[in-house]
């Protein structure tokens, strides 16, 4: 059930209430909730929020999750075994090799 946000217009304050999608929203400020000593009935109105975000607990959810630490230092070895990125060994292409162009075959059987 999604959480939502309130604020009193008497009072002045601010809270929040877990309601399922179908029910109608809060009108007057609850009692439970109210600031005032004496409750007030103030009017309320459902504030717009971001809402919470997704989240997955536990693991393995990506690839990269609870990587072992064996694993974390091969990275890094190979990391830092990689050559800088400026200088790069690039030898020029060799030419093919000239290879003999077939022989004519004859149209005589």
């Amino acid at each position: 059930m999604p959480t939502y946000e309130y604020h009193c217009e008497k009072c002045g304050h601010e809270f929040e209430a877990v309601q399922p999608m179908s029910a109608a929203p809060l009108t007057i400020c609850p009692a439970e909730v109210c600031a005032r000593k004496k409750w007030g009935r103030g009017r309320v109105k459902k504030k717009i929020s971001g809402g919470a975000g997704l989240l997955f607990k536990g693991s393995g959810f990506y690839i990269t999750d609870n990587r072992s630490e064996s694993y974390k230092q091969s990275a890094k070895n190979a990391a830092g075994e990689s050559k800088p990125a400026g200088k790069v060994d690039a030898k020029p292409a060799a030419p093919p090799a000239a290879t003999p162009a077939p022989a004519p075959k004859s149209g005589k059987k």
